[in-house]
């Protein structure tokens, strides 16, 4: 029961940061688009299957597999969407992240490259979500990198917040392992 108690907070919690972290990754994106080569994010778009990031082509090819139309991008079906896509890996990523060395920094690295590397280089294209990697300019997948990196370290940080309360990510002293991680008040057990 324990367990099970455990996983289905660890889910929750890896739902909650992966739905703030997404938030968090889009700023960082389009402000590093803000600052970019108008040549290059033109280029970007250009390349993407459909004009559409990969999110709201996939809500398209679930439209056409019922026979809708496509949607509009921006649309609220394509951003719920992008938000799953960064929820998942997160809620999962919180069950196995104390089974992860590095600590919360490498820990939080890892899961940003593993997220470029697995959804935007790998994925993406060979779902027909996105065009092949080479298609896109060397600022596409810098953007990739650095957001995704983002994206990983602010979801192990929002975990770790979470966690606190119950002792786990923070180095117990000598008595708190004696005692099984509970704190004893009384300065003559110390």
């Amino acid at each position: 029961m324990q367990a099970t108690a455990t996983l289905t907070s660890d889910l929750a919690k890896g739902a909650l940061a992966g739905a703030a972290s997404t938030w968090v990754l889009d700023r960082v994106d389009w402000m590093m688009v803000d600052y970019e080569d108008p040549k290059a994010w033109r280029r970007t778009r250009d390349v993407r299957p459909n004009h559409k990031d990969p999110a709201h082509n996939l809500v398209d090819k679930a439209a056409e597999a019922v026979g809708s139309e496509p949607i509009p991008q921006p649309n609220p079906a394509g951003i719920a969407v992008h938000y799953a896509l960064g929820i998942g890996p997160a809620a999962f990523y919180a069950t196995v992240r104390d089974h992860i060395p590095g600590g919360p920094l490498g820990r939080g690295i890892l899961l940003g490259l593993g997220m470029t590397l697995i959804e935007d280089e790998t994925l993406n294209p060979a779902m027909g979500l996105a065009a092949k990697p080479q298609r896109y300019p060397w600022q596409a997948h810098a953007r990739s990198v650095v957001a995704h990196l983002v994206y990983g370290l602010a979801t192990e940080a929002i975990l770790s917040v979470l966690d606190y309360p119950r002792g786990r990510g923070r180095r117990r002293s000598h008595s708190e392992q004696e005692a099984g991680g509970r704190v004893s008040r009384d300065p003559r057990r110390t």
